[in-house]
């Protein structure tokens, strides 16, 4: 087995969004080579009302696919097409923005006024920029758990992890996406296809991603064939390990456990063309895209 090692790891930046949403960014509009099918990744948690109730009024997509994974609170959202609903804790709603879709999405915190929650975006290839919009929204009781011997849980929303196969089906991108709880002390071994970018994000307690052996480090060589001394890394909350090839990653848990999403997916490779909520393979295709939302034309029919 070959064991990923940690090539960065980043911590979040606050960011604000939409009508005027505080969110923390992981990654996105920047180089999105080294996370190619995904694009973005903001952790929109949040105590203060005051402070998301702004929410995200109607904006368009073109191009890519929004994964919206709901802990806390609840969010409305609405499009173009009349869809309309609310997704609340353990929900998971994923939308293919395809051809094009004006929508908008309103948080509500839960009782105690906690909001918290998390946006992926995932490119489309060339082949289906311009496919038919269409959304799948997933319900906690639908995300299948499943709990190993050392008390390690993993909630698979999509792709296969542990024999399970996770309820969102037909992703271009055929993402894993997993949320993992590792127990205070324990080391854990997971496994990631060897031909997929991957990345962890932590969002409660901490822990160490690497392959080293504590307290020395290890020589490894990364995707680029470069020799690299890799330590344990360190990584709390609102940390963005982004991984090296390889086919399993190793975390060792710190004294209060550690909680994190882990996604991986097999890369496009295609060329980007990013205009904030619109991403096409040209700039001819983005400029297209622009002047339709312009003068009334983005919107297609059958």
């Amino acid at each position: 087995m070959s064991i990923r090692p940690v090539r960065q790891l980043i911590e979040s930046q606050p960011t604000l969004e939409g009508a005027g949403v505080h969110l923390r960014r992981a990654f996105g509009f920047g180089k999105s080579n080294e996370f190619d099918p995904f694009l973005l990744l903001d952790d929109f948690r949040n105590e203060r009302p005051e402070d998301y109730k702004a929410g995200f009024p109607w904006h368009p997509h073109r191009g890519i696919e929004t994964i919206t994974y709901v802990l806390a609170g609840t969010v409305e959202h609405a499009d173009s097409l009349g869809n309309s609903g609310v997704i609340s804790a353990g929900d998971v709603q994923w939308m293919t923005a395809g051809r094009g879709i004006i929508h908008q999405e309103m948080p509500e915190g839960d009782p105690q006024g906690r909001m918290h929650g998390f946006q992926l975006w995932a490119n489309l290839p060339s082949a289906l920029k311009m496919t038919t919009p269409r959304y799948q929204e997933i319900k906690a009781p639908e995300v299948p758990v499943v709990v190993d011997d050392d008390g390690t849980e993993v909630r698979v929303v999509s792709g296969s992890f542990w024999g399970k196969r996770g309820p969102v089906e037909g992703i271009a991108a055929d993402p894993v996406y997993a949320d993992i709880w590792v127990p205070p002390g324990k080391r854990k071994r997971l496994p990631v296809a060897t031909t997929r970018n991957a990345f962890a994000y932590v969002f409660q307690g901490s822990g160490k991603f690497a392959g080293a052996s504590e307290p020395q480090g290890v020589m490894t060589e990364g995707a680029d064939q470069v020799a690299r001394l890799v330590q344990p890394t360190e990584a709390g909350n609102r940390s963005l390990i982004l991984f090296d090839r390889g086919d399993e990653i190793v975390v060792q848990a710190g004294e209060e456990g550690i909680r994190f999403l882990l996604v991986s997916g097999e890369p496009l490779k295609e060329p980007v063309a990013w205009w904030g909520p619109i991403v096409m393979n040209t700039r001819d295709q983005l400029d297209q895209a622009i002047r339709e939302l312009r003068e009334g034309t983005f919107l297609k029919n059958e």
